[in-house]
């Protein structure tokens, strides 16, 4: 039972949320929620445990958690490459992948490379799951799917490496919506298309204040033109064909219908 008079959020410390949790961390939100870090995965659970008020959730969540809202309009996604979602393999071609390490941090992604597997490669390779430690990940499997900050910081070299934005534009020609924020109740009283405003006029501040090794020029890059952070058509579109598809092949029991607070 929550019993605080400030809402309790959650979301991941990922450099691709970064803008939509700034404000509440470091601008003008601060101090009016109780925040919890946690991985997308995590996130969820929280959030399905009555643990959080709202929560920023891997999308397929809201077809898996009882009741609840989505807000609407605020997400993390891509319109064509996401760069922090890939598959990668040592040498094996797309079509040949017979083992799949998934990230244990993700769910919609590791639901999304199994859509593409099942609906537009016509195969099922045999699916692990696994700590986001890509050496480890490639040692026993063909491929690996790794999401977020472990998803841009391995060197690349020698290795095949798809992103999944891109192989869901190739197949279908719509945007991908990761993550959105998702409330228990509808009376959260928590304003996150004010907080993803602040946050995106703020991107060189978190460029500066991140970690990641690869140049800011490029972090920047990345948050300004891989990372969506409203959904228009495109998008929206994208967002229910992927929930028809994932219940086309088993990965959700139903289709629950689409609902905003």
């Amino acid at each position: 039972m929550i019993t605080n008079l400030r809402s309790r959020i959650a979301a991941s410390t990922y450099l691709n949320s970064a803008p939509l949790i700034w404000s509440f961390l470091h601008g003008s939100k601060r101090g009016t929620v109780d925040f919890i870090d946690a991985v997308p995965s995590r996130c969820a659970q929280l959030l399905s445990q009555s643990e959080v008020d709202a929560a920023l959730v891997p999308v397929i969540e809201y077809q898996r958690i009882p009741g609840g809202a989505m807000v609407p309009d605020v997400c993390v996604g891509s319109q064509n490459e996401v760069l922090s979602v890939v598959l990668v393999s040592k040498n094996t071609q797309l079509e040949d992948i017979r083992t799949v390490a998934l990230d244990e941090s993700s769910r919609t992604s590791a639901t999304l490379v199994k859509v593409i597997f099942r609906e537009f490669l016509g195969r099922e390779p045999e699916w692990t799951t696994r700590s986001p430690n890509l050496d480890e990940m490639l040692d026993r499997n063909d491929a690996a799917l790794i999401i977020g900050d472990p998803g841009m910081t391995f060197p690349r070299t020698g290795l095949k490496v798809w992103d999944m934005a891109s192989l869901w534009r190739n197949y279908t020609g719509l945007g991908f919506v990761f993550a959105m924020w998702m409330v228990g109740k509808e009376e959260v009283d928590v304003d996150f298309a004010e907080a993803r405003d602040e946050g995106v006029t703020r991107i060189e501040e978190i460029v500066d204040a991140y970690k990641v090794r690869i140049p800011n020029v490029d972090l920047y890059r990345y948050l300004t033109e891989n990372i969506v952070y409203r959904i228009d058509n495109s998008m929206q579109r994208g967002l229910e064909l992927y929930f028809e598809l994932a219940h086309k092949h088993g990965l959700i029991e139903r289709v629950k219908p689409l609902r905003y607070i």
